[in-house]
This record gives structure tokens, sequence and C-alpha cells, in this order.
């Protein structure tokens, strides 16, 4: 690495350590021409796909934009802030698994109900009603049933052997 005080090409590292969060490696260096210090740092470089708005523009892809719209849904629930950061790891890992260039706002959004839906009902039907603009409320009807499906579902499993008769 290039020395930021006289240019030299050579430098020598001197030390080096992981940050706590383990993404990031911060290392000291040492110029062999001019001997002062300075430091760099190494973290992950993650390609997002750009993302496709309804109306057609697209913009890079924002993790702050897409935890304040998951955070507005949690408003108030009792969902922990280590909970939330693990839904958003989720759907990051999603988006770089796809190995897509370009995703539209509409399948984030179905990543984010598919998320919401497992961390807090309440917040899932919050965000779907604004995701999916309801104008009536068989819309949240609609939803509610939805949910409620499984949950009845399960209410009728048993662990328990037929009775043979």
């Amino acid at each position: 690495m290039k020395c930021p005080f006289c240019s030299h090409p050579d430098t020598q590292v001197a030390d080096s350590r992981a940050s706590e969060d383990g993404l990031t490696i911060r290392r000291r260096r040492r110029c062999t021409a001019c001997d002062k210090r300075f430091t760099t740092y190494e973290r992950i470089e993650l390609n997002f796909p750009v993302v496709v708005k309804r109306n057609g523009t697209r913009m890079e892809f924002d993790i702050d934009k897409l935890k304040g719209s998951m955070r507005l849904a949690l408003r108030k629930r009792p969902v922990s802030a280590e909970k939330l950061d693990e839904a958003v790891t989720r759907i990051q890992e999603r988006l770089i698994n796809l190995q897509l260039k370009e995703i539209s706002s509409a399948q984030i959004g179905q990543l984010v109900m598919q998320e919401l839906r497992q961390l807090d009902q309440v917040a899932y039907v919050r965000f779907a009603s604004v995701y999916q603009s309801f104008e009536d409320i068989q819309q949240f009807v609609h939803v509610i049933q939805e949910i409620q499906e499984p949950l009845v579902a399960e209410s009728f499993k048993t662990d328990e052997e037929p009775v043979k008769g």
C-alpha cells in the first residue's frame, strides 16, 4: 500500500486487529521510506442489487430505509432491537444470495412481510396495510384471516396416538 505521507509504494503491516463485530480489520502500517505510521481499515464490500421502484426509477439499496420501515411497523411492539437486526440480516443475506443486478421494491416488500409475519403479527398487518395500500376494512380482514389459518390448523394437531377401537 502506498504511504499517504511520502507516496512510497512499500509499507509494512505492524499490527492487525479484528473489530468486535468481526466485520472490519484495523491495520497499523509503517512506511519503509519515511518511517511514519498510519492506519487502514479492511471491510467486506457487499454488492446489493439496485432497487427498481414502482415508478421505474432506480436507486441504491438502502439498509437504513429498510430498517426504518420495519422499525415503524414494529413501533410500540414487544420485539427487541436484536430480533429486528437478525431479521434485517436475513433479508440482506437473501438479497445477496439472489445474485441479481436489480430487484423490484415489491420483491423487497415481500421479504419484509415474511420477516414481520414471523416477528410480530400486528407489525405484519401494519406493514401490509401500508405496503399493499389497503383501501377498505375487507383487506384487513383478509390479511388477519391469512394469519389465523395456520394458528387454527396448529390447534388441531396433537402428539397423541389415535385411539384404535
